[in-house]
């Protein structure tokens, strides 16, 4: 074979993906819809407060094999400004039995959506009335069953609730939107042996003899949003720790219970940090976690009680490249922003989310040094940010009406870019004043709704620097800088000039920014800053200097988010990468060294890969070494294969994976036969992928077939046959697939379904596979319905038409995706097949560089 690589795409991912496992599950981050669609709806703000709700008590019977639950929901409420006669809520698919009412009811009905409440006179202002209403409800979300009948493992039943964004009213009536708060009750009826959890303080527990139920009283004392009201209950086991007085409860699926000590180990120091950073002690009685079979998303903030995917949990196989740490803190941090203080609509959604972000990265740095909250931050910017804004045009601002649906705004405006918004506020005004705003703006909304503007009142009062113009460009206009920086030496004057060009702003949909910024000479030893201000769309900035820099750096303190090219020769990007307090500086050396095809550059690459301080350095330059796709690049990373830090190595391995050449495949085969972390062997299965050896094969399908925990390897074989497309292996594949759906976790079974559709396109008869996808799109799991969807889509089968037509037609993120499928199942009929577009990208890119040196000899044989 000759040796030939291509260059990958960079993969969008969120926030913290390779520090901290499961941090593309962290809450609800999504990819919102096209822009174009969500203007069609016009702008969304929250409903009027006809009346205030003062508490609501759920009494609810689950019945596990019906799948069904018997309730009664009793809600206190006082009209706010004038009598109230009609009271309307929100109650999605509930069959009322009957209504109890304080004052006597004219009548009552129900729409399916909701439920209306006519009194016979009008409630006077200041009167607090209670309604009890007893219904049943099959939930189709909002609650959720996990049984064995479903196909769930023996031992393990339990149900589960999500109410954000507007599932709630499915399984309990409610004034369903953040600007409504109440305190709670939640009694639970299930039997003896069953856990139930809920908000709040347990306050008893009593078995009925006559019907061997168990009922199990929480009451949440502080008033909350409907959305984080929750139910867990089944069978669980427990873990229990106690930190600065805060009982903490770790819950799982009881085949779990070994592992799951990993997973929480840093929750009592995340509470312990946080309660100092934020400046503010926890506020609520207690904080449990537990773990969900087939979780729809990665976790749920519900007050006291957050709900996470079980993927959460992971065994030491995995050593460090699996980790709880920012899920944990993500989710812990959102108690105090998102539950204590609460966005008003969902137009103000960063303030729940970009706040749990940036405080997921401040941990990493209180536990792991400043090098590691840079990196995080780094990962989003580079990762999802500016990817988003940048190379696909997204000109959305954060605080953002005209969305299609809710969803729509948990994207990477409200997560990483929400984030960085807060990170350049704490670098501007520096991390003292920062703590007491922060403080001061959650002491002064405590328990209440929050607008962004509450947030730039505090920041300002404060500091006493006016920010209305860093809120106008970041928040409230969309887009991020895209800057053009080079330096040139005047050795006469010995002056530095430095030249910023910023992109000219988009009319009505962003700004140009203004900043402050450090720009950084390093003159032998000496390091010299100066700060600037850039304010134009081009500027000039000179600046006297002893001697001609070695390496010249744009915000070294990594405090402005934006996409800079500064163009630098081989020779300072060598030395930058060597800066050994300039981690950020030696990340971004690693990767434009990457772009140079010089035996120098891989030299630099390959000492950074075996000896650089920091972990990420070091992927980075793995990263640029697979980039170059160099026979040295490749020898330089079979040497560097032995990483004591598994997150390099794995890195290494999936770089190895991107070249096509007999020693990547028999390095490949290696870490399959001997490689004991199951991730790492998973990334030498996709480098197999693309090798027609039959032993490429056969390694695949033996992976298929076997056990790991949570069956990590079992799913990445199914992802490399799907790469692979080997119509051959579609029957084994639907079969293998078909028979472990529930030994595999629901999220990741989910993924894989895109490549059994793109091998179910290589086969002349589809049926197979098109029975299959069809069968999975009534799958209790919505991220294995969408990956049946897309599947359908890859297939070019026209009989799934009228499926995805069915589903296209209804809302939600299955009608999206449906759409997004039928555009594809009705475009080409046939792609080539994901190795073979890898080959000749790669054959490609060998007759450029081929031409390019046969242009260079007869150059040289001229002259």
């Amino acid at each position: 074979m000759r040796s030939v690589v291509t260059r990958c795409a960079l993969v969008v991912a969120l926030v913290l993906a390779a520090s901290y496992g499961f941090a593309e599950h962290v809450c609800r981050y999504c990819q919102a819809g096209a822009a174009a669609e969500a203007e069609k709806h016009g702008p969304h703000y929250a409903p009027d407060r006809v009346v205030d709700v003062k508490h609501i008590e759920i009494d609810v019977t689950p019945d596990f094999a019906a799948k069904t639950i018997h309730a009664t929901t009793t809600l206190e409420f006082a009209p706010i400004a004038k009598p109230a006669r009609l009271v309307t809520l929100n109650a999605v698919g509930l069959r009322v039995e009957k209504i109890d009412a304080s004052r006597k009811l004219a009548e009552h009905s129900s729409t399916g959506e909701h439920l209306k409440l006519l009194f016979e006179e009008p409630i006077p202002v200041g009167e607090t009335v209670k309604v009890a209403i007893t219904y049943t409800a099959e939930p189709k979300k909002g609650l959720y069953f996990r049984t064995e009948d479903m196909g769930y493992p023996k031992g393990e039943d339990h149900i589960w609730t999500q109410g954000e964004t507007h599932e709630a009213p499915h399984w309990f009536p409610c004034f369903d939107y953040p600007n409504e708060r109440s305190t709670t009750e939640v009694i639970c009826r299930v039997p003896e042996e069953m856990t139930a959890l809920s908000n709040g303080k347990l306050i008893d527990e009593t078995v009925d003899e006559a019907t061997g139920l168990k009922a199990v009283h929480w009451r949440q004392g502080k008033p909350h949003v409907n959305y984080l009201v929750c139910l867990c209950a089944g069978h669980f086991a427990k873990l229990e720790k106690e930190a600065s007085g805060v009982r903490l409860g770790f819950y799982t699926q009881p085949s779990f219970i070994d592992e799951a000590p990993n997973s929480f180990q840093d929750t009592a120091a995340i509470l312990e940090f946080f309660q100092e950073e934020i400046g503010v002690p926890y506020p609520w009685d207690k904080y449990d976690q537990v773990t969900i079979l087939d979780y729809n998303w990665g976790g749920m903030e519900n007050t006291t009680l957050t709900t996470l995917t079980h993927e959460t949990v992971y065994s030491d196989a995995t050593e460090n490249v699996r980790s709880s740490q920012g899920l944990d803190a993500h989710e812990f941090a959102h108690q105090w922003f998102g539950d204590y203080v609460t966005c008003k609509d969902w137009s103000h959604i960063w303030l729940n989310e970009g706040f749990a972000t940036y405080y997921t990265h401040l941990y990493a740095g209180h536990k792991d040094g400043r090098d590691a909250l840079l990196y995080g931050l780094w990962r989003d910017a580079t990762g999802s940010v500016l990817p988003a804004i940048i190379k696909n045009g997204d000109t959305k601002p954060i605080v953002y009406r005209n969305y299609a649906e809710a969803f729509d705004q948990f994207d990477y405006r409200a997560y990483p870019k929400g984030s960085w918004v807060l990170h350049m506020l704490r670098s501007r005004l520096g991390e003292d004043l920062y703590r007491e705003a922060i403080k001061k703006y959650l002491e002064r909304h405590a328990l209440s709704s929050v607008v962004t503007d509450d947030l730039r009142q505090a920041l300002e009062e404060v500091s006493g620097q006016p920010l209305d113009a860093f809120f106008d460009q970041w928040v409230y206009h969309g887009g991020a800088p895209k800057l053009e920086v080079s330096h040139d030496w005047k050795p006469e004057e010995k002056l530095l000039r430095v030249t910023v060009k910023q992109g000219e702003p988009i009319e009505g949909k962003t700004m140009l920014f203004t900043f402050p910024v450090t720009l950084r000479a390093h003159v032998g030893d000496e390091v010299v800053d100066h700060e600037v201000e850039i304010t134009k769309t081009e500027q000039d900035f000179y600046f006297k200097l002893d001697a001609q820099p070695d390496v010249v750096r744009f915000d070294p303190q990594f405090a402005v988010l934006a996409e800079v090219k500064h163009e630098k020769s081989e020779e300072m990007l060598e030395k930058q990468l060597q800066l050994a307090d300039d981690m950020i500086g030696r990340l971004l050396a690693a990767e434009a060294l990457g772009e140079k095809d010089s035996k120098t550059a891989t030299k630099a690459l390959a000492a950074a890969l075996g000896e650089d301080k920091f972990y990420g350095v070091r992927i980075a330059a793995s990263k640029a070494l697979g980039e170059q796709g160099t026979d040295g690049a490749l020898e330089a990373l079979l040497a560097g294969r032995e990483q004591s830090d598994a997150r390099v190595r794995l890195q290494v391995v999936e770089d190895i994976g991107k070249f096509f050449d007999t020693k990547a495949y028999e390095a490949l085969n290696a870490v399959v036969a001997n490689e004991k972390n199951p991730d790492i062997v998973a990334a030498a299965l996709s480098g197999l992928a693309k090798y027609p050896e039959a032993a490429a094969g056969e390694a695949i399908a033996k992976a298929l077939d076997s056990e790991s925990f949570q069956n990590q390897l079992a799913i990445a074989a199914a992802r490399a046959l799907g790469k692979r497309r080997d119509p051959a292996l579609a029957e084994s594949l639907v079969k293998a697939l078909r028979d472990r759906r529930f030994e595999l976790p629901g999220r990741r079974y989910g993924e894989v379904l895109v490549g059994v559709g793109r091998v179910g396109r290589e086969l002349e008869d589809k049926t197979i596979v098109r029975e299959f996808l069809a069968e999975l799109l009534q799958d209790p799991v919505i991220a294995v319905r969408l990956g049946a969807i897309e599947g359908l889509g890859e297939l070019g089968d026209k009989r799934a038409k009228p499926l995805l037509g069915d589903l296209a037609a209804t809302s939600g993120k299955e009608a999206t995706t449906a759409k997004k499928a039928l555009q594809r199942l009705n475009a080409a009929p046939s792609d080539p097949p994901e190795a073979v577009e890898d080959l000749r990208e790669q054959l490609d890119k060998l007759r450029d560089e081929q031409k390019e040196l046969k242009k260079q000899v007869e150059q040289l044989q001229a002259t």
